[in-house]
């Protein structure tokens, strides 16, 4: 049978000139990082799955503002893998700026905390999905990016 695509919501939140990401662990796959956000339920909006993964990995209880999608990343697994999976990400753009994150906590068993990266910092980072060839991209100034209006310039 077929694999069915999950959909999963994230969003490059921007703050003072840094981007804000997830520390997850999950047995067998060590720690990794990733944009906040996580599954889209049935017959819920993009952008309320979004706000709703938020509040539970992030504890932002407001919904800010948020543009896009700005990128889509499609995640198959290899066919030797234990698991298939097939995962769109869905990303989105906002801007944190003016808030405090000294609160930041989270609802979710698999993160195991937060972080506000550099852009330089990015490159070692081990980040699903792998998006950092996409910030290099907005970094350059490739006009037909997106996101390239997240960063000061």
């Amino acid at each position: 049978m077929p694999l069915e695509p999950r959909i999963r919501v994230s969003a490059v939140l921007r703050w003072q000139d840094r981007v804000l990401l997830c520390r997850h662990e999950k047995p067998g796959r060590g720690d990794y990082w990733l944009l906040p956000g996580g599954g889209v339920n049935s017959g819920e909006s993009l952008t309320d799955a979004l706000h709703r993964e938020l509040r539970e990995e992030v504890g932002i209880e407001d919904e800010i503002p948020v543009e896009g999608p700005v990128a889509i990343v499609d995640s198959i697994s290899p066919q030797r893998a234990v698991t298939a999976k097939h995962v769109v990400h869905i990303i989105f753009a906002g801007d944190l700026s003016g808030r405090s994150l000294e609160a930041a906590t989270s609802q979710d068993a698999a993160v195991r905390g937060h972080r506000l990266f550099d852009r330089a910092e990015l490159d070692d980072v081990v980040l699903h999905p792998p998006i950092q060839r996409f910030l290099r991209r907005w970094e350059s100034g490739d006009p037909a990016v997106y996101l390239g209006s997240l960063w000061a310039p």
